[in-house]
């Protein structure tokens, strides 16, 4: 009995350290092969998530601000994984995780406005900005449309480690306009 609290005490102080908290999913959003995938729920600063397939596990795009409030000019957005299938935590991204899939490259226009794209595909350009309602959003184009960018789906069949066979890419979002549902799909 020792052992095993000793065991829970020892998990629990490694889980503390490292800084996981875990993150709520409350709802699920269906792909087209009807695998339910998490919502990311109480994340107040959420920009918009990255899910693929096959796992639930998704990488999360969060605007990253100072204990003030303002936004970190330097690293406006804090990227990072929520380890669904492993229970729920937070955890950073690895090296060739940032360097080579799900990092961006940010370029400062000015204090209010970041031109972003993904360092694995960096033919769609997706803006950082404040909106009308004073916040920061993700602005692009999603079906010829100025959007807010909430969710993007990447659907993968086979492949590499380092060169996946991407079947198709899908950003989902809010027309800036309108306010209704805009979703895109299209070939990498």
């Amino acid at each position: 009995m020792r052992r095993f609290l000793f065991s829970v005490l020892v998990g629990m102080v490694v889980w503390l350290a490292t800084g996981q908290q875990r993150v709520q999913a409350q709802a699920t959003t269906k792909t087209n092969t009807q695998q339910d995938l998490p919502v990311p729920k109480g994340i107040s600063n959420l920009l918009f998530y990255v899910q693929r397939d096959p796992n639930t596990n998704t990488i999360v795009y969060e605007l990253n601000l100072d204990s003030k409030g303002n936004l970190n000019q330097e690293e406006p957005i804090r990227i990072y994984w929520m380890r669904y299938a492993d229970g729920g935590h937070r955890q950073d991204l690895n090296f060739i995780q940032r360097k080579f899939a799900y990092g961006l490259h940010v370029k400062k226009i000015n204090p209010e406005k970041y031109e972003l794209k993904f360092v694995c595909y960096d033919k769609r350009t997706l803006y950082l900005m404040k909106g009308a309602d004073g916040r920061f959003h993700v602005y692009t184009t999603i079906g010829k449309k100025q959007s807010i960018l909430s969710r993007v789906f990447v659907r993968i069949e086979g492949g590499t480690f380092w060169v996946p066979n991407v079947v198709y890419a899908e950003f989902t979002g809010q027309e800036a306009a309108a306010r209704k549902e805009i979703i895109e799909r299209f070939k990498p």
